[in-house]
């Protein structure tokens, strides 16, 4: 094999990907059981061996066996001779990550980094809740109250529904704030916390540079993205990855045409990103899907149908591998003549036929070629994997993880002060004031208005003031009588004052 080219399999001749184009995007489809995985494993292999670090999301689990040698099995040997492939068996640098943490490391962003845009899609809202979220992200940055994960979402969500003068602030600067759009908002936010999304935001958050390491023998580092208990959330998916090529466009530099690209990226089930989008969304796709080329990224779509690609980003995507599909319904039959028309056709292949006639590791193959042409659509044997083919075990992850080069970097989660701890320190120095005033209140009234009816009340004179001269002392029982009857009327005026005093300050706070 060249060094700027990747061999994927043979036709009449060797098929070959030339690495300076493979930033100009790709697609691989077919049905479910036509090798779309074995044919992602082989791409994956070829760009790390070329050191091209990859991201993947491992759907089945399938791909993590890249990460342990290869076997030596007949049918693999039989394919290695056909193709002219040097076959021998190997292993490749793996990172295992996870958004729950449990098949990888924990894999974060928080919610600032998301943005109201994609937080919204992920909540599924509609353009008033979208409109509020956007409200709430510029309160949040005018005051300096980082958002970081969903319970400073949901301490902030709570202060705009309670806070009546803070809504009055905001309606007048941005429009109106309706409890029902708060209380829809809140709902999907539960929602979104059920199906993991608390995993996902906080803090630390991943740094894409961890995603674009190389081992110390210069192979690309492969990260595989567990999935497969995230395909239960499949918009929390989606978005995840949708989120990971905007940051890598929005942080990564200008670069051109690189004579390889910094990270290919494989996107599989790709149908759930394009799947109820708004077209303003679509639009964003297509631009960034455009535009990061230049970033020297590359980005493969991987899915069943080439329908499920809207045309606007089909038309990014020049490096093709189409497996079979099956013309079982009138959706497969339009889906079999789409995948026939893009191909730059083959006078000597009738395309619309052989795609459903492709075994099992066959695949038609049109690549980018000289100056970014594709080149003629070609029935192609896919070349073997060099690792193992299937998952490895549980004891093999974990051994994998203990030497990850990003090992205890984000495997503990941190909580800094952020808007949830700010509202609750505000909250609390507010109850505290008012305790305090309504305790010095209460102590202000009750000394001086019941002193001042136990005197009136009581009748006695002041204490330390002189007794009358010409005065016989009291007999045993008027001092009896005499200390009952002030006692009772100490009673009565300290009762009056309390009562007053609560009368004038409950009226002070409704005021």
């Amino acid at each position: 094999m060249a060094d700027d080219k990747l061999l994927l399999g043979k036709s009449t001749k060797q098929e070959f990907l030339t690495l300076r184009l493979a930033n100009r995007h790709g697609l691989i489809t077919g049905a479910t059981g036509t090798g779309k995985t074995v044919s992602l494993q082989v791409l994956a292999e070829a760009f790390s061996n070329a050191g091209v670090p990859v991201f993947a999301a491992d759907i089945k689990g399938d791909l993590s066996g890249v990460a342990e040698m290869g076997e030596e099995k007949p049918f693999i040997l039989e394919r290695a001779k056909t193709v002219g492939l040097d076959w021998h068996a190997d292993s490749f640098p793996v990172v295992f990550w996870d958004l729950f943490g449990e098949q990888g490391h924990p894999i974060r962003a928080t919610v600032a980094e998301m943005g109201p845009v994609l937080l919204a899609r992920l909540m599924d809202l509609n353009d008033t809740q979208e409109g509020v979220i956007n409200i709430l992200f510029r309160y949040a940055d005018q005051h300096g109250m980082a958002l970081l994960d969903l319970k400073d979402l949901r301490a902030m969500l709570q202060e705009l529904g309670s806070n009546k003068e803070l809504q009055n602030q905001l309606r007048t600067a941005y429009g109106n704030i309706s409890p029902a759009s708060i209380g829809a908002i809140q709902r999907q936010l539960l929602t979104l916390e059920n199906q993991g999304g608390s995993h996902f935001f906080g803090e630390p958050a991943l740094e894409l540079k961890d995603l674009m390491r190389t081992d110390r023998e210069g192979r690309g580092m492969i990260n595989l993205l567990a999935a497969d208990k995230l395909m239960a959330s499949p918009k929390l998916y989606s978005t995840f990855l949708l989120w990971l090529l905007s940051e890598l466009f929005e942080e990564l530099p200008e670069v051109g045409d690189p004579d390889k690209p910094k990270l290919v990226f494989f996107f599989d089930e790709a149908h759930l990103l394009f799947k109820d989008a708004p077209k303003a969304l679509l639009e964003k796709i297509e631009q960034v899907v455009r535009l990061i080329r230049s970033k020297g990224v590359g980005v493969y779509f991987v899915t069943q149908n080439p329908l499920d690609v809207p045309e606007t980003v089909l038309a990014q995507l020049g490096n093709r591998v189409q497996h079979a599909l099956r013309a079982f319904t009138p959706r497969d039959q339009r889906a079999v003549k789409a995948a026939a028309t893009t191909f730059r056709q083959n006078p000597k292949l009738n395309t619309e036929e052989a795609i459903t006639q492709l075994g099992k590791g066959e695949a038609l193959v049109s690549t980018l070629e000289g100056n970014g042409v594709p080149s003629m659509v070609e029935r192609t044997l896919i070349c073997p994997p060099f690792g193992r083919i299937g998952p490895v075990s549980e004891q093999e992850r974990r051994r994998i993880m203990a030497r990850s080069p990003v090992r205890g970097k984000y495997d503990e989660a941190v909580d800094r002060e952020s808007a949830y701890e700010i509202l609750q320190k505000a909250a609390q120095q507010k109850a505290q004031a008012q305790q305090q005033a309504e305790h010095q209140a209460e102590q202000a009234s009750s000394g001086g208005l019941g002193g001042i009816l136990g005197g009136i009340l009581g009748g006695g004179s002041p204490q330390g003031a002189p007794r009358g001269r010409g005065r016989p002392p009291a007999s045993a029982g008027e001092t009896i009588v005499k200390n009952a009857a002030n006692s009772i009327a100490r009673s009565i005026g300290t009762q009056v004052g309390r009562a007053i005093v609560r009368g004038v300050l409950g009226g002070f706070l409704r005021r």
